[in-house]
């Protein structure tokens, strides 16, 4: 009768270490995943600026595509400068009266 609780307990006791070797692998693991993880937040706020980065840099490359045009096309550009600034200063001038 002793030999079986004695076999009882060590069966427990195999048991109880299997659990905890599996705790700690499974704290192993949620420590490298939490690595992981803040390695993929940097990796992607990084892309994140970046991506801002290149769209105003296209942004700019648009306006300066927009501005080069021709030469008749600068010259009406201008034109049009012109007049709402003249539109704008009227604004402002009736506006301080």
């Amino acid at each position: 009768m002793e030999k079986d609780y004695q076999s009882i307990i060590n069966s427990l006791k195999g048991k109880i270490e299997l659990i905890i070797s599996r705790y700690e692998q499974v704290i192993a693991d949620n420590q490298e995943l939490s690595q992981k993880l803040n390695l993929c937040r940097e990796e992607l706020k990084y892309s994140t600026n970046k991506n801002k980065e290149l769209e105003e840099k296209v942004n700019k490359l648009q306006l300066a595509e927009a501005f080069k045009g021709t030469s008749t096309d600068v010259k009406e550009a201008k034109q049009k400068i012109t007049k709402i600034i003249k539109e704008i200063d009227k604004c402002v001038a009736l506006l301080n009266d």
